[in-house]
Order: C-alpha cells, then sequence, then structure tokens
C-alpha cells in the first residue's frame, strides 16, 4: 500500500487532516476518532461509518491523515495522552510494539470480536497478530502480493513460456539476452532499493521458509546468518553477473518510464513487482494492461524448504483499536469491515478484499480474471510474509536497503551483506 500512497502523494492529492487531535474516546458524547490515509478507498470507509454511526450510542468520526509523516505522527500521538481511538497501519513491528506497550487491545476482548478473526484469510491475519497470536490488527482494505509480471508478445517471439522453476528462469535469462532483450526489468536507482528487496525476501522464502526471516522479525540478528539469507544473497549476485537485469538497472526507476516501460516497451521480458503493477501499466499504457500483460507466481526453488505457494509483498492494510476507544463502537466498526456492502465497495474500487468469502464478489472487478488470481495466490499461501522494510521499521529497514544495493551494483559480496545485515541493530 505504501507504493501506492507514495505515487498519489508525488502526484500532489494532498489532504486536509480534518480532526486530527485525536483524543481519547469513552462516553458516547465523545466519538472514537479513526485516523486513516488518504486513498480512493475512504468513500467505502466512510459508507461503513455513516451506516454504524445510525444506530451506534458512539459515534466513529474519521480523521483522513496525509501521508506524509503519517508514521512520525501516529508515533508521537501514540506516545501522548492524545491517541486516537484507532489508526491504520501497516502491522508488522511498529504495531506489535504498540501492543507491548499496552497501547493497543486484543480485538477478542471487544463486543462481537471473537468471531473477527474467523472472516479473514489465515496467512493475511498472521501480519495482525503478535507473536503468541493475538489479533491486534484487523485487515481493512485490499491484498497487494508480489509475482512476476511478464510481456505475452515478447514470450511468444520467443517461443517460451514464463517461468515455473529457477531452472526456467536461468534458461530464459539466456535466451532473453541472446535476443538482446532485458530478462528482468528492474528499478535499482537510488530510491528504488525496495523493489531490489523483493528478490531477497522471495529467495531467502523459498529456500528457507518463512521462519527465517520470523527470527529476524523478532529481534534474533543471528538469523541473517542462516545459509538461506547467503545462498539467497549468492544467487542475486550470480543474476547480476549473468546481466538478468541488464547493465544500466542503477539508473533506472519504478513506474512509468522506468522499468514499467521497459517491460510494456517490449525492452524487458518480465519484472518481479507489486499487484499495484497492473494500475500502473493501466495508467500509462492501456492497450497493454488489457491484452499484453502476463502474470505468473514467484518459481519453485529445487531443494528448498520453502513451501513454493508461500508469498511475499503487502498483506493488506489493519484497523488497531487503542485503550482511549469505546470498546463497543470500535467493535462494530471492525465487524463492519467484512460487511458485505464493505467488500463489494472495495472491489469496485480495484481492490482485492482478504475475508474469506470475498471471491464471489470478484466477478464485478474490473478484471476478474486479474483479481481472482490474486485471491487464489493468497488465499492457497500456507505463509504470506509482509515486505520486509514494512514489518522491521525504518531504523533498520533504511540501513538495510542500503546495503542491499551495495550487493545488486557489485560493491559487496553475498558475504559481506550478510555481514552488514547481521550488523545492524
Amino acid at each position: 500500500m505504501k507504493r501506492v500512497i507514495g505515487a498519489l502523494a508525488a502526484a500532489g492529492l494532498a489532504v486536509v487532516l480534518a480532526g486530527c487531535g485525536g483524543g481519547s474516546a469513552g462516553t458516547a458524547a465523545e466519538p472514537v476518532h479513526f485516523w486513516t490515509l488518504k486513498d480512493p478507498t475512504n468513500e467505502v470507509q466512510q459508507a461503513g461509518i455513516d451506516t454504524l454511526n445510525k444506530t451506534a450510542a458512539t459515534k466513529v468520526v474519521m480523521d483522513v491523515v496525509p501521508s506524509d509523516g503519517y508514521l512520525d505522527k501516529l508515533r508521537t500521538a501514540m506516545g501522548s495522552n492524545r491517541m486516537p481511538g484507532m489508526f491504520f497501519s501497516w502491522g508488522g513491528g511498529p504495531m506489535r510494539e504498540y501492543a507491548t506497550n499496552k497501547k493497543i487491545v486484543d480485538v477478542a476482548t471487544l463486543p462481537g470480536g471473537k468471531d473477527v478473526a474467523s472472516h479473514f484469510l489465515p496467512a493475511v491475519l498472521k501480519v495482525g497478530q503478535t507473536s503468541d497470536g493475538t489479533l491486534v490488527g484487523v485487515p481493512s482494505r485490499g491484498t497487494q502480493p508480489v509475482f512476476v509480471f511478464y510481456n505475452k508478445k515478447v514470450f511468444a517471439g520467443a517461443g517460451v513460456q514464463p517461468p515455473k522453476t529457477w531452472s526456467d528462469v536461468q534458461s530464459l535469462i539466456a535466451t532473453f539476452k541472446g535476443k538482446s532483450i532485458t530478462p528482468f526489468a528492474l528499478a535499482g536507482q537510488g530510491g528504488n532499493e525496495w523493489t531490489e528487496l523483493m528478490w531477497l525476501e522471495y529467495l531467502t522464502d523459498r529456500l528457507g521458509g518463512p521462519a527465517v526471516f520470523e527470527r529476524i522479525q523478532s529481534g534474533d540478528s543471528s538469523g541473517w546468518n542462516d545459509p538461506a539469507v547467503r545462498q539467497a544473497a549468492e544467487m542475486i549476485k550470480t543474476m547480476v553477473d549473468s546481466g538478468a537485469f541488464g547493465t544500466k538497472f542503477g539508473s533506472v526507476a519504478y513506474g512509468a518510464g522506468g522499468s514499467s516501460t521497459l517491460l510494456s516497451s517490449g525492452k524487458a521480458a518480465m519484472q518481479l513487482m507489486g499487484s499495484w503493477e497492473y494500475a500502473v501499466q493501466q495508467g500509462t499504457s492501456a492497450d497493454f494492461a488489457k491484452n499484453g500483460l502476463g502474470y505468473v507466481p514467484f518459481p519453485t526453488v529445487d531443494g528448498g524448504k520453502g513451501d513454493p505457494k508461500n508469498v511475499v509483498g503487502n498483506p493488506s492494510n489493519y484497523v488497531s483499536v487503542t485503550t482511549t476507544a469505546d470498546p463497543a463502537a470500535a467493535g462494530g466498526y471492525l465487524q463492519s469491515l467484512y460487511s458485505d456492502d464493505y467488500i463489494n465497495g472495495l472491489v469496485k474500487m480495484g481492490e482485492v478484499p482478504v475475508t474469506s468469502n470475498a471471491k464471489a464478489a470478484l466477478a464485478a472487478a474490473p478484471d476478474p480474471a486479474y483479481a481472482t488470481f490474486q485471491f487464489d495466490l493468497v488465499q492457497q499461501a500456507p505463509a504470506f510474509t509482509q515486505s520486509w522494510d514494512q514489518a522491521l521499521g525504518f531504523k533498520i529497514a533504511t540501513p538495510l536497503l542500503a546495503e542491499l544495493q551495495k550487493l545488486f551494483n557489485g560493491q559487496q559480496t553475498p558475504e559481506q551483506f550478510v555481514a552488514a545485515a547481521a550488523a545492524l541493530k
């Protein structure tokens, strides 16, 4: 979701913070303030709140907060006596810190809260849970898994099929290089390191399973020394050295005019990217998005311990309830997040909801086949690992991305990258 939010901010869609004072909410006269980010789905959120407020004793008020500086603003509020009653987040580390500090509540303790978990896909729900399985964040928007996009015309011209295995990847690299086509578009320009991180995330998961990163995320820095991380780094170096990303990826940015255009123009055959790539292509190359854009899951890796159905990316966005919120009002809002009206509203916006009953609603999606592909990918995933930079938080993620860029740029060896990552605190 942060990728989309960043694009919206860059497009100049500034928003006005309405009633962002936060504050405790515990009486009928004092509403529960819900902090969320500017997004097209605000319309769906507000509709649910309006319905809830018709009968609720304590009202819910949605405060739309500018994306720029949102996390800092939230962190400041959560450290004061002016916490919002509910707030939007990406789940993961920061949310769990609030749970550890007893700033947010166990959803099961709210009225109707015990039934909430049963309405969502298990792999997505896990990111909203603490290490002991306590649910403190409820999915509130669509899912954004990462997978391989490819140019159908380029593949047809080469007489090849999209990759299913790592052996397929290696073969395709050689095939497309022989045709002077960059095998994988990659945005390696400074500030786009998160596109490189996707490769490390998937390869580590395929080789060692989700437990490897779970150790790292829990604060065990020795997890970086796991053989799966080292082998993933070595595979990345091999890809770079073999020309899998071309020779100029360090000057390529993500999106229109960058890696996405390389894919749509046929100068590149594939791109590993989040599901938002479809919307990017629609905005710049609508015909290609409709007729020429293909997509497949990340390939299997022979000998790996990870389940080939595992996915990485942004499982969803989450709503957490603070200790200041009126329990009945907060519980009522969380239950609205899996109502038919809410699910249908998300689908019309092009989102892929993560409720267990959402698949039937996808027939009304702008592109039902694409939406269903994403839903099936997530529904069948034994594990959905959150993007590492979001899960780890800025303190570790920022230097980690810098070290990873050095690996891709050939400025350090896989061994040096692992040592540098393990040293981050």
